[in-house]
C-alpha cells in the first residue's frame, strides 16, 4: 500500500518549491510534465510514497529540478508565466490533507528575486 508524502510548498516570482517531506527516502522519481507533478519513492521501512499533483497553472519542465536530502526531496518547478503569483499549487481549488504551506519560506516577493535566485544556485551546485 503506498500514501502520500507530507508536502511543503511556497511561491516565488519564477519558481514553486515543493518539499517531500520523507526521510531516508530511495528509488525517488519526480515527473514533471506541463501542469502535472508525480513523486513517488520509498523510506528506509519499505513505505511507498505516491503524491500526484494536477498543478495550477503551467510549468516549464525543462527548466526544472530536485534535490535529495536525508529528510527530504525539494523540487523547484520553474513557472511558465513569471512573477504571477499562484494562490494555490493545485489546478482545483481543493486541500488535501497531506498538503499545506510552507509559512517558513512563504513571504512577500517584494525584493525577492535575488533570494529566489541565490536559492535556486545554492540548490543547482549541491
Amino acid at each position: 500500500p503506498r500514501q502520500p508524502a507530507k508536502t511543503l510548498w511556497y511561491d516565488r516570482p519564477h519558481y514553486v518549491f515543493l518539499e517531500f517531506c520523507v526521510e531516508d527516502s530511495r528509488d525517488v522519481q519526480v515527473s514533471i510534465e506541463e501542469q502535472r507533478l508525480v513523486f513517488s519513492c520509498r523510506n528506509a521501512d519499505g513505505v511507498q510514497f505516491y503524491n500526484e499533483i494536477e498543478l495550477y497553472a503551467r510549468v516549464n519542465s525543462k527548466d526544472s529540478q530536485e534535490k535529495r536530502s536525508d529528510r527530504s526531496i525539494t523540487c523547484f518547478v520553474r513557472k511558465w508565466k513569471e512573477k504571477v503569483a499562484w494562490p494555490r499549487i493545485t489546478k482545483e481549488n481543493i486541500k488535501p490533507a497531506w498538503l499545506s504551506v510552507d509559512f517558513d519560506n512563504w513571504r512577500d516577493w517584494e525584493g525577492d528575486e535575488e533570494v529566489e535566485r541565490a536559492m535556486v544556485e545554492q540548490y543547482a551546485e549541491v
